[in-house]
């Protein structure tokens, strides 16, 4: 029997991250993670082994259900971490109560165990500690009742191709990540420019990005728990700087990953090509010439954006459909007014001064979302999502600019990336010591891991292994069909307002 009771309607979390332009790089560098948006949006109670029943906590990671706990689980997390981390550091938790919990009670406590959550996940040093990402990895496992067992797991690559690796079902993100790339013969130093994603291919061929993997997650339960051949994991690079690319292209094995994106990207419509691009390129791939090809296809426009759905914004005005692309340090809009007049523009992050994301439940009514948020317990609801950030239209003039989406979380979390790389250059330091820093040692298994021992996942050296990059010939002219969505991040620094706004159409006095 289980019974699931939603939290208040309305706005069920916003993410604490409205940061201010004046950002003090020293102290930020090597404290920057991607933001992950932890919610306790509902309880259900649920019948336990003895016939009795309990509350259990459906914790929410992006939106998605991760995993379910009981108050005393996080009661143990809490204890191991003020032994480990003292009383000072860690945030207040909801207090045992004597007596059975009254609905209130137990609605009360879910609000407290949220913000006990998020101020864990939002906290440099507790949030990135393993004993965070361990607990949360074994309630996902235990959540999907999943036993540990070897398994072989299937990861894509941009054009399709499949690497097959053995891993265990709970095997973390960057011990899947380091298996891949073993497999595919990439060095270690360069495994940290790719990452995995979880993503959804549609009928047409289409691919919707769901999520970057992260670290408190277990990949075959994330994919196996959907259910559904039309998610799946694929391996990408995960930086936005092109400068980087030189890193990768150095190896033969990362070369051919760069370069199979690049066509992918282009066969998408993600990279746009004219007549006489796609001749250039058509010769350089019939050449065989793939750093020459990237090299072109650096020139292009949108080369290593991200593009997501459709998606509604009220920039310039309410209700407009919008095509959104994040890259290069910015959200670039291709706006549809309702007058059917297109424009484009785009936001650089350098001026945006802070941003939001929130969620909130919208009942479905006739198999559409009303615009009005009212009672979810007897009707079925849907999760709205907004990412809105404050930018800097001229020098003395401040606007926010929302865009609804689902995918509004994997929009920041591309921007806040984009901030990531832009603080760590601006500061001095080296993206690509970080990068080999991150993905430096063994495999992260536990003992009890260990104990179930994989076969070698390094085949013996093929003469074809080249090869495993098998590139699509079918580069065509795109049009602007496609469609992305962004992030939004910490501002870099008060001085740094350099990013250039303009809405073809549009002049300063529109806007």
């Amino acid at each position: 029997m289980i019974t699931q009771v939603k939290g208040i309607v309305g706005t069920n979390w916003t993410t604490d991250c409205c940061n201010r332009a004046n950002v003090n790089l020293s102290s930020s560098v090597g404290h920057l993670k991607s933001k992950m948006h932890f919610s306790i949006p509902e309880t259900e109670v649920r019948s336990g082994e003895n016939g009795s029943t309990y509350v259990a906590y459906n914790i929410h990671v992006n939106g998605v259900l991760h995993c379910r706990v009981r108050y005393s689980q996080l009661l143990g997390l809490h204890e191991q971490i003020k032994k480990e981390h003292g009383n000072n550091l860690v945030p207040a938790f909801p207090p045992k109560k004597i007596f059975t919990l009254t609905p209130n009670d137990v609605e009360q406590r879910r609000e407290q165990l949220e913000k006990y959550m998020q101020a864990v996940r939002q906290d440099p040093m507790l949030g990135a500690s393993e004993m965070f990402n361990s607990f949360l990895r074994k309630a996902q496992q235990e959540t999907q009742q999943i036993p540990t067992e070897e398994v072989p797991l299937e990861i894509y690559l941009s054009n399709g191709q499949k690497v097959e690796v053995n891993i265990l079902t709970s095997d973390q993100t960057e011990d899947v990540l380091e298996a891949v790339a073993s497999k595919l013969d990439l060095p270690d130093e360069l495994v940290g420019y790719f990452s995995l994603f979880l993503v959804r291919e549609g009928v047409d061929g289409g691919l919707t990005f769901v999520r970057k993997l992260q670290e408190f997650e277990l990949p075959y339960v994330s994919v196996t728990s959907l259910r559904s051949s039309e998610f799946h994991i694929i391996l990408r690079k995960s930086y936005w700087d092109t400068a980087y690319d030189s890193d990768v292209m150095d190896n033969r094995v990362g070369l051919n990953l760069l370069y199979t994106q690049t066509v992918s990207d282009i066969d998408r419509g993600w990279i746009l090509v004219n007549k006489d691009q796609h001749r250039q390129l058509k010769s350089l791939q019939e050449k065989g010439s793939k750093k020459e090809f990237i090299r072109l296809g650096q020139t292009l426009k949108y080369f290593g954006y991200i593009k997501f759905d459709p998606c509604v914004t009220d920039f310039p005005e309410k209700g407009c459909h919008v095509i959104v692309s994040a890259g290069n340090n910015e959200l670039n809009f291709q706006v549809k007014l309702p007058n059917e007049q297109m424009k484009e523009g785009s936001f650089k992050v350098t001026r945006m001064r802070c941003w939001r994301v929130t969620s909130s439940q919208v009942p479905v009514v006739n198999g559409s979302s009303s615009p009005t948020p009212g009672p979810c317990s007897s009707a079925k609801c849907e999760v709205k999502l907004e990412l809105a950030f404050e930018y800097l239209m001229s020098k003395d003039r401040l606007q926010w600019v929302t865009i609804t989406s689902p995918q509004a979380i994997m929009m920041s979390i591309c921007l806040q990336s984009m901030v990531d790389e832009l603080m760590v250059k601006k500061s001095g330091g080296s993206i690509k010591k970080m990068l080999r820093k991150r993905h430096n040692g063994p495999l992260h298994r536990s003992e009890s891991q260990q104990a179930v021992k994989s076969p070698p996942l390094l085949d013996s050296p093929d003469p074809n292994r080249d090869q495993i990059v098998k590139l699509s010939t079918k580069l065509s002219s795109v049009s602007l069909r496609g469609i992305s969505a962004s992030n939004s991040a910490n501002d870099i620094s008060g001085n740094d307002f350099h990013g250039n706004y303009a809405f073809e159409g549009i002049g300063d006095d529109d806007l």
